[in-house]
């Protein structure tokens, strides 16, 4: 299934969990954050924040997207909205470049990452990648990386097939009314 990444919600996401942690995080506890906290909502919404495409990696699952964006440089002409708020990554840190918008995220979005850093914020990197490897969609690449469907992880979670049948149905549903739309 195919969805159209939203660079804005996942800047912002990443944006208030950077707040969270007082300005800059390690990129890898960043990705496994917003991971989880994309997850989270996939399960209990039925729709993702960002609506990035999932892969498990050797040091877990991530947003391959978002991913991209931290690993980029910023383009000079300012076109990157990541990188117009997010700095590029720098010993493996990312940081707040001043104060990212917030008009992107729902108030129950915000609670869902607040929430996920009062559970994960505590962790490094290297415990959220180890607990990142307990997730039951997260396979073992072997170097490379494999997709993740989000119907694997709503039926690792106790989703029906019907059930996971009508959440992928929505969201195509909601992609196909974005691309008539012009969003």
């Amino acid at each position: 299934m195919t969805v159209t990444y939203r660079e804005d919600k996942a800047t912002q996401a990443a944006a208030r969990l950077l707040r969270l942690a007082g300005g800059k995080l390690n990129h890898m506890k960043l990705m496994k954050l917003l991971y989880l906290a994309d997850r989270r909502a996939l399960i209990q919404w039925g729709r993702p924040i960002t609506f990035d495409w999932y892969v498990s990696m050797p040091h877990g699952p991530v947003l391959s997207f978002t991913l991209d964006r931290i690993n980029d440089t910023a383009p000079p002409d300012g076109s990157s909205y990541w990188h117009r708020h997010i700095s590029e990554r720098r010993d493996h840190e990312v940081a707040l470049l001043g104060d990212a918008p917030r008009d992107q995220l729902s108030p129950a979005e915000e609670q869902l990452l607040d929430a996920v850093w009062r559970e994960f914020g505590a962790m490094n990197q290297w415990d959220l990648r180890d607990y990142s490897h307990t997730l039951p969609e997260w396979r073992d690449p072997k170097g490379s990386s494999l997709p993740i469907e989000i119907r694997d992880i709503l039926l690792a979670e106790g989703f029906s097939e019907s059930e996971a049948r009508e959440v992928l149905d929505s969201l195509q549903a909601e992609e196909f009314a974005a691309r008539l739309s012009g969003a």
